[in-house]
Formats: C-alpha cells, structure tokens, sequence
C-alpha cells in the first residue's frame, strides 16, 4: 500500500509527472538533449527569479553544496548552522580540507543578520553559507535581512541551501544577491530524488577561478563552461529520466502560477502551525517557522514510531525527529503537492489515534 508521504523529502509525486520519467532514451550529446536542458533553464530562472546561469547536477543536493563550497572558497568559509543540514555545510569544507569555522545557532532559533555581519566584519572569510530552510528543527532563516547585511561584503560568496524550500516559497535570487543558490528535486519541485539544481553568479564564477582544486565532477566552473561552450550539455552523463520530468513538471508549476504556488504552501504552513499548537507546541520560534514543513514539540510524550505506525494503517507517514530531536518532536511537511485537504486528512488522522497512544 502507497502511504501518502507527509515527510520533509521526498515528497509526493504526480502520477503523470512520474511517467514522464519512462519517456525513451535520446543521445544525451544530441541536439534533443541540448534543446531540453535549455528549456528546463529557462523555466527554472523564472522558479529562482535570476537571470544568471542555471547548472543542473545528477546528485543530491548535497552534491552541489560540496562542489559549490569546494569550487568558491579560495581562503576560509563560514558556516552558518540551525540543525543538521547548515552543519553538513562545515563538514563538507573539512572533509575536503577547506580552512572553516562553524557557528551554530541554538536549536529552533534562527541565524540572524546580526551574527552574519559580526562574521564577515573580521574579513577573514570570503565565502559564507547559510541553510535557508533547516528541516531538521523547522526553521526558516530569514535571508531578506541577512541580505541587506552582506550589501556591506560585495566580495564575499554568499551560498544558500534552498533544498527544502524552493519552489514553495519565493526566494528573490538576483534581489536577495545569492552568488550560488542550490535546490533539489524531491522537495517542493515534487520529484523524485536524483537530481540537483543551482543558479551562479558571475561573481561567483570569476571568484573561483582562485581555486585550484576544485575537483572535477561537481566542479561549478566546469559545469558552467559546457553548459555555456556545448549548447547546455553537461561533462558527464545526466539522468535524462529526470530531466524529462522536471521539463514537464515546471510546466504544472508555472501553469499553477508562482504566487499561487507560494500562498497555496503558506495557508498549509499557518493551518499546520495553528494545529500544532493546539495539540502540542511549536518547536522553533515562531517568527522563524518554516513555510514548508512544521517542527512540532512532543509534549505530550507519545511515541512517535507508535504514531506513526497507526498512520501506516491508514495509508499515511509523517516523520520523526531528526537526530537528537527523535521522539522530542515530529515533523509534518507540506510541501510540493500537498493541499489542504491533504492537511486536515493528516491532522485529523493523528486526532484520532492519540488517545490510543
């Protein structure tokens, strides 16, 4: 039995959006190819509102978060962490022997504007990253105002992990000034997992030529000099089957409309919030909670596996906290797909089994 997937990824996927994957193969040199990966760029500008390149990449999203901060940082990188994913960032710079430093933010708080600009102020970095959505403790950081702070730092990188939240929220590229956004396929894109997006900056793109060692597949620069020098092909073989999906599926999201989209996921977000809140307690200041999934307190003190397998039962998931958070809380996205029928189907759910809990 199928359980309708209320996890923070992968997310529910359209049944005619998954047979696009089963189209026929093409020759992945050929001009066919050339002409999807084009339109697929095209579309995806109009998602991330930038007019700079857009790199795709058969990985996750962690695939391009490596190779961005492997291909920019020519000195030191600062990572901004709110849970497990901004951390993953620093661990990826020391596995790749990056000069690093990390500051974490206590857990269901936000990083602030003003934690970026004590950083940047010492001028020993010239790349920063920042999680913009951390599903792991239900915060979304708020990067209209760290924007306005970095204007003071032109010259630093500024790279932005938007996995779990682009396309479910409006994320102004150009006008925030994110040198390397990246995103990925099986979170509000609602597709399958598999394949990696990023916008790049000119800056960024002249900055890393600083870098000698930037490795070879998810290097940013090589990626941008096919897609730039071979009419949108790529050095390496890409999964086309996904490709074919996302061309199809950017045509069911523009066909939606944007801000359609972006207010479709806030009305979830506020209902899952009221819920939650109701019922148990919200886990990450409220300011700063997610538009796309929801963080929710187990103050209750159920189990949360047991919740979970009554809504197996009844053909649905949600998922359980994440690392030191398991059982302490539990999350419910709304995210990709999700309506709020959808909403009120898993809320009501969960009402019903608690008192068996």
């Amino acid at each position: 039995m199928h359980k309708k997937l209320f996890i923070p990824g992968p997310t529910e996927v359209a049944p005619d959006v998954l047979q696009k994957m089963a189209t026929p193969m093409m020759g992945h040199r050929s001009k066919d190819a050339s002409t999807l990966q084009r339109e697929i760029s095209d579309k995806m500008k109009q998602v991330f509102h930038t007019v700079n390149p857009i790199l795709l990449s058969t990985s996750s999203g962690s695939g391009l978060m490596e190779g961005s901060i492997r291909s920019m940082t020519a000195r030191r990188v600062m990572c901004f962490s709110v849970g497990a994913f901004g951390k993953r960032w620093y661990k990826m710079a020391q596995a790749n022997g990056i000069e690093a430093d990390l500051v974490e933010s206590e857990f269901g708080k936000p990083t602030t504007a003003e934690m970026v600009d004590k950083a940047l102020a010492t001028g020993k970095y010239d790349v920063f990253t920042v999680t913009h959505n951390e599903t792991s403790t239900g915060v979304m950081n708020p990067v209209a105002e760290i924007a306005e702070v970095r204007k003071k730092y032109p010259d630093v990188i500024w790279l932005v992990d938007t996995v779990s939240s682009m396309a479910g929220v409006k994320i102004p590229v150009d006008e925030l000034g994110i040198d390397v956004c990246i995103t990925s396929t099986q979170k509000a894109l609602a597709l399958p997992p598999g394949l990696a997006i990023c916008s790049v900056s000119p800056k960024a793109l002249e900055h890393g030529k600083q870098v000698k060692y930037r490795g070879w597949y998810l290097d940013i620069l090589e990626l941008y000099k096919y897609v730039e020098t071979k009419d949108h092909q790529y050095s390496a073989t890409p999964s086309l089957s996904h490709m074919f999906a996302l061309h199809y599926q950017l045509d069911r999201i523009l066909a939606e409309g944007l801000e359609k989209r972006y207010a479709r996921h806030k009305e979830m977000a506020e209902f899952t919030r009221a819920w939650a809140k109701e019922h148990f307690a919200l886990f990450p200041e409220e300011k700063y909670a997610s538009q796309t999934l929801t963080t929710i307190t187990n103050t209750r003190n159920i189990s949360v596996k047991a919740l979970n397998d009554a809504l197996g039962k009844m053909g649905m998931q949600i998922s359980n906290g994440y690392g030191d958070l398991k059982e302490k809380t539990f999350r419910i996205a709304h995210m990709g797909e999700l309506t709020m029928a959808d909403m009120k189907e898993v809320t009501s759910a969960i009402e019903k089994v608690l008192p068996t809990l």
